[in-house]
Parts: C-alpha cells; sequence; structure tokens
C-alpha cells in the first residue's frame, strides 16, 4: 500500500535467509545507503532473522539496487520517483532513476515479505511503479497544540512506508509561534508558552524528511490567524494589538497591516531568515479565514483603500499577497496558500491549495493557477478510511481541459490539532492516511473499497512496527480511565464506539487550547474495525437472509459480545468519574444490540415482527444518535439497514 501501477506475480517466491544482503551496482551515495540501512533494520525485524547491517563488498547479493544518479540537489515535484522491482527465485532488483525512486522500491520490498511455513519470503513478482501525483502531503498542525520532535519523526516514518512525500508543517497560528526566529526573539519568547522549535530541530528535521524523500513545506500564516505575531510585534497590528495569544480556538479577528511598509520589511526579513532553514521550492503563506474587521474601521487603512482603488477586504488581501509573492520571488520560493488567496489580480506562480472543495480548485485551475485538493482529506472530520479512499483530487468525470488538468499537482491529507495532542496524534492520524495515501498514488481505477481495508488492517500493523502508537495508544488511554490492567471488557465496549466529528464536538464540547484531552473520546480510534466489519456481514447477510448462516453467526456473536462487556464496564465507571461520562452509550448498547440480534433472527428465520415494532426500533435509533459523551456507535447504520429490513 499504495497499489502499484503494475504488478504481475507468480507462483513461488525466494526465501530470506541470514545471508540476505543488498549491493548498488551503478550508483551510490550516503543518502542510498541510509535507505538501504533502514531496509535491513525493517526486515530484521520482521523476519526475526540475523541479518547483517554492514554493506557487502560483493559484486552479487540476493538484493541488486541499480540507481541511475542522485536526483535533485534539492527535492521537488519534478523529482523521478518511479522504480521498478522484480524478484525471481534468485533474488530480488530494483531499478531506479533516482535516489528517491529507490527508496519507494525498498518500501514495497519491506511490504511484500510475508511468511510461508517456517520461512520468509519474497513473492515472485514484477513492478513497475510511479505516482498519479507530484505532490502527496501531509499536513501536521503545531500551532494549535505543540507536536514534540519524537511525533514528528516517527511521522516521517510513516510517509516514507506509504509513499507521501510533502510534510506541509503548519509552524503559526493564533495559539502559539513555533519556529525560533533569532531576527525576532520575541516571537517566540512571547507567543509560544515556551513550546516551540529551534532553528537546529527545524533542520535536522529537514534533514531527517530528505533522507526518506520527503519534502518540507513550512507553512506561516498571514495575514490571519496572526494574533501570535502581533502579541509579540504590536506594531504588525492594524488595530488594537491583542494582549495574549488565543487559548479558544476559531477565527480571530487580529490581522497583520497590510498598509504599512514596516509590515513588508518585518515579513521580507523573517522569511529570508526562514528560506535559509527551509530549502524547499515552496513556501507556504496561509492565507484563509481574514475578516479584518479592522481594515474597515481603521481610517488610515481606509483611506489607504481609497487612494489605491481596493473596493474591499479581497482586493486588499490579493494586494498583501501580491507584495509577499514579490518576497518569495526575491527568495527563489513559490508561494502556497488556501483557497482565500484566489483573487483575479493574483499573478499565476501560485499554488492554491483547496480546503473549501473540489469547485474552488477547479476554478483556480480554470484561472490558471497549480492546485492540490485537501477538502476531502480532513481527517478531523472523523470520517471513515473508505470515505476518505473514494475521493479523487481529478476523477476522469472532471470537466477540466487537458491542460487544466495538469494544474492539479495532487492531494493534501490535513490534520488540524484543536483535538488532539501528541498522545492522540497517532491514532488520528494512522492508519487513515495509509488509504488516502493510495489514492494520490495509484491509477484512478484501483478503488476496491473492500480490498483497500484488508491491506489497510495489514500495513496498520507494519506501521506500528515503525514507532508509531495508533494501536497501543487506544489500551494506554482505557487503563489510564479505568485505573486497571483488566481492561478486556472496557476494550470490547470501546470498540463499537468512536469519536464524533470536529464540528459536533466543537458544538458539544467547546474545546479550548486549555482542554484536557484525556476523555473516553481521546481513547477510542477513528473508523475503528467494527465499522467496516459490521457494515460488511450485514451488506452480505441481506443479500442472502435465509441461507447465509456463516455471516448471520457472525454478526449475532458480536452484538451479543458487546453486550456482555457492559456490566464489567459499569462497575469500572463506580471508580471513575472520566469514564463514568460514557455511562450513557453504557446503557443504551445493550438495548441497541438486542434490537440488531432480534432483528437478524426475524429476516434469517422468514417470521414477522409485532406491529409497531419497527417503528419503536427506528425511534431507539435516532435516539442513539442524538449526542452523548463526544462519541458515536460505530453500527448505527448498519443497525438501521437490519431493523429497516424486518417484516411485519
Amino acid at each position: 500500500m499504495p497499489q502499484p501501477a503494475s504488478l504481475q506475480a507468480s507462483a513461488g517466491g525466494f526465501v530470506l535467509t541470514s545471508q540476505f544482503r543488498a549491493v548498488t551496482t551503478h550508483f551510490d551515495n550516503s543518502r542510498l545507503d541510509g535507505a538501504i540501512h533502514r531496509t535491513v533494520q525493517q526486515l530484521r525485524q520482521k523476519t526475526g532473522l540475523p541479518l547483517s547491517l554492514e554493506a557487502t563488498a560483493s559484486a552479487e547479493a540476493p538484493l541488486t539496487i541499480e540507481v541511475q544518479g542522485a536526483g535533485e540537489a534539492i527535492q521537488s515535484i519534478d523529482e523521478n520517483e518511479s522504480y521498478t522491482l522484480s524478484v525471481t527465485p534468485a533474488g530480488a532488483h530494483i531499478e531506479a532513476a533516482t535516489v528517491v525512486g529507490a527508496m519507494h522500491g525498498l518500501e514495497t520490498l519491506v511490504q511484500l515479505v510475508q511468511p510461508s511455513g517456517s520461512d520468509y519470503i519474497l513473492p515472485l513478482v514484477s513492478i513497475h511503479d510511479s505516482p498519479r501525483f507530484p505532490w502527496r502531503g501531509l499536513m501536521i498542525d503545531c500551532g494549535r497544540h505543540f507536536e514534540p520532535m519524537d511525533v514528528l519523526k516517527r511521522t516521517l516514518d510513516g510517509m516514507a512506508a506509504v509513499k507521501l512525500n510533502v510534510f506541509h508543517w503548519h509552524l503559526t497560528e493564533d495559539q502559539g509561534f513555533r519556529i525560533e526566529s533569532k531576527l525576532y526573539p520575541r516571537l517566540t519568547a512571547v507567543g509560544s508558552d515556551g513550546l516551540y522549535y529551534t532553528q537546529q530541530d527545524a533542520r535536522e528535521l529537514v534533514s531527517y524528511a530528505r533522507a526518506r524523500g520527503i519534502r518540507v513545506v513550512p507553512e506561516f500564516e498571514m495575514p490571519g490567524h496572526s494574533t501570535a505575531w502581533q502579541v509579540a510585534y504590536p506594531k504588525l497590528a492594524s488595530g488594537n494589538p491583542p494582549t495574549s495569544i488565543r487559548r479558544d480556538f476559531g477565527v480571530a479577528d487580529y490581522e497583520l497591516d497590510p498598509t504599512r511598509e514596516e509590515t513588508y520589511q518585518f515579513i521580507a526579513r523573517f522569511l529570508g531568515e526562514m528560506a535559509t532553514i527551509f530549502p524547499d521550492p515552496y513556501m507556504h503563506i496561509g492565507g484563509d479565514e481574514t475578516p479584518a474587521p479592522d481594515w474597515k474601521t481603521n481610517p488610515r487603512i481606509v483611506a489607504f483603500m481609497h487612494a489605491h482603488h481596493l473596493k474591499d477586504n479581497a482586493a486588499l488581501q490579493a494586494y498583501f499577497n501580491t507584495r509577499v509573492l514579490k518576497i518569495l520571488t526575491g527568495l527563489h520560493k513559490h508561494m502556497v496558500g488556501w483557497d482565500e488567496i484566489l483573487n483575479p489580480a493574483l499573478p499565476k506562480d501560485v499554488v492554491i491549495q483547496s480546503w473549501r472543495g473540489e469547485a474552488s480548485l477547479a476554478q483556480g485551475a480554470e484561472q490558471g493557477y497549480q492546485g492540490i485538493l485537501s477538502a476531502p482529506y480532513y481527517l478531523d472530520a472523523m470520517k471513515p478510511a473508505g470515505t476518505h479512499y473514494l475521493a479523487d483530487p481529478l476523477p476522469s468525470s472532471s470537466s477540466l481541459q487537458p491542460q487544466q488538468r495538469k494544474l492539479v499537482l495532487g492531494g493534501e491529507i490535513c490534520m488540524w490539532a484543536e483535538q488532539l495532542y501528541a498522545g492522540t496524534i497517532d491514532s488520528r492520524v494512522w492508519p487513515r492516511s495509509a488509504a488516502i495515501a493510495e489514492r494520490f498514488w495509484s491509477p484512478e481505477n484501483i478503488t476496491d473499497v473492500d480490498d483497500m481495508y484488508r491491506r489497510l488492517n495489514v500495513i496498520s500493523i507494519q506501521l506500528e512496527g515503525l514507532g508509531l502508537h495508533h494501536l497501543t495508544q487506544e489500551d494506554a488511554s482505557l487503563r489510564e480511565l479505568a485505573g486497571t490492567q483488566n481492561i478486556d471488557q472496557l476494550r470490547i465496549f470501546a470498540s463499537a464506539l468512536e469519536p464524533v466529528s470536529f464540528g459536533e464536538r466543537y458544538h458539544e464540547q467547546k474545546t479550548s487550547q486549555l482542554t484536557v484531552l484525556n476523555s473516553f473520546v481521546d481513547a477510542v480510534r477513528p473508523d475503528p474495525p467494527s465499522r467496516y466489519k459490521i457494515a460488511r456481514l450485514t451488506e452480505t447477510f441481506l443479500k442472502s437472509p435465509q441461507s447465509d448462516s456463516a455471516d448471520q453467526a457472525a454478526l449475532t456473536h458480536w452484538f451479543e459480545t458487546v453486550a456482555n462487556s457492559v456490566p464489567t464496564v459499569e462497575k469500572q465507571m463506580q471508580h471513575s468519574p472520566r469514564l463514568a461520562e460514557v455511562q450513557q452509550r453504557a446503557q443504551q448498547l445493550p438495548d441497541l444490540a438486542k434490537t440488531a440480534m432480534d432483528a437478524i433472527h426475524f429476516i434469517s428465520s422468514g417470521t414477522h415482527a409485532s406491529v409497531g415494532w419497527k417503528a419503536s426500533k427506528l425511534a431507539q435509533i435516532e435516539a442513539a444518535k442524538k449526542p452523548s459523551a463526544i462519541v458515536r456507535f460505530t453500527f448505527i447504520d448498519s443497525l438501521n439497514l437490519l431493523v429497516n429490513a424486518v417484516q411485519e
């Protein structure tokens, strides 16, 4: 995962032994050596074989890697990432034009390893692979909640495993300025609560990412989402400056002043400093959600707008963006910004990142702007992997013309941080991001959701083997909530629940930066296995309910099991106020499970329920959909199908 562009498999495999070695046959450098070293370490972990980490001097080895050259000195969207991988009974061979392509081939090789009897093998395959889109990103918001370096590094390891190649680092927000500036030290001294990345940290992360074929694109929000800028340097404000960084989330009314030359001198010096840390050709300036009430009321700004024939705030922001674009162009950088920067007054040398929808992306392409789609890939919406998977950045049904289609560079997954922190981020990002990564890499016609989930279960375990905590985090959180190691029944109970969407949680909880994120909702995972499992079992059962005894039994057993978990969990709730927050869900679950089992019995036996049974059960389902403890049942849609299939 992602599925290769072309894969042909044959019967049999190459048996891995302790003599397995890799040799480069044409080109070699330290970056390629590092990738090979990491590959051998992963193979050791997967197979238990005592593989040597030392490079072999032999001209022959079970794994040969033929790379034509280093690739670009500073990786760009034009980097050749293609590779071929062939496995024969004699060994494996990877060919690539660049080191980045070879890295992708090595990641595929690791994923192919599988047990066969008492051995581990590589199946016999011939793979020709290249990405569909050159921009395959993941954005992590470190402004609202700071993420430690070890979290970011393991995130990069996960990205490399599934061939994502852009780490979009959201570094500034109303709630915190997270990157050290030696020219303007108050940005972090006043605007970060002491939680920020030093310039050395940033350089280290850029190097770590490059070693894995990943570009780092920093984002510095302007002119909105800039409270932290203005707290540190009030002269940047459009009106009365804020007195502290924000704790609440949402859109603030503080914006930078786009009419003062001092603003641009400040930005030019700051971005010039950042350009020495971040070598990537692209730099993100944010640009979204800028209500800017001071632009409409500050007499000096209003006079400036009249003098420059700027009719409204959008025109003034376009003026601001044009000035910032000139600064970035002088630094040999391309500008990236969110939808709101799209304005006919803006030159075409910018990239529009669409968070408002596919129509916005198409509009930009029609006007000649390059674009990245993010709207369907907001992980904080808590949608299942299957939903994200079927959202295509550039479907064949798109009305864009061939030249316009070339302007769509790809997509980016977005992980905003209002409702997560270092302890929960892994379970919010993974494994769903692996499914989206496949959408960005693989051919458009790879859309089998069932097969995606089959492979996602495998890659999820492999990702945790890299050091990610998306699976173990849930158990650790449940133990802490219950105050005991005896969580077998609590785990079963939790498996039937998942977090509500960002909007639902924000409405119900009013999360702020000071909210302690240690509730039951923070323990459970988005899109847990039960959601897909019960949906699939229900779908197949309803196709032939009176003959499909296997699916009938599996459904009945699952509902019976989750219902039986409740008495133990309710006892644990008596000793844990935080766990007791989900008491209403514990009360609802046995009744919902009984409804499911009754429906399965009626349908499979061909018997009818009493008149009014269906209406009462549908009302029960509607009640269970209402907010409670900021979690929802994973099986409600399936239960609805089962009840509606009952005859009265």
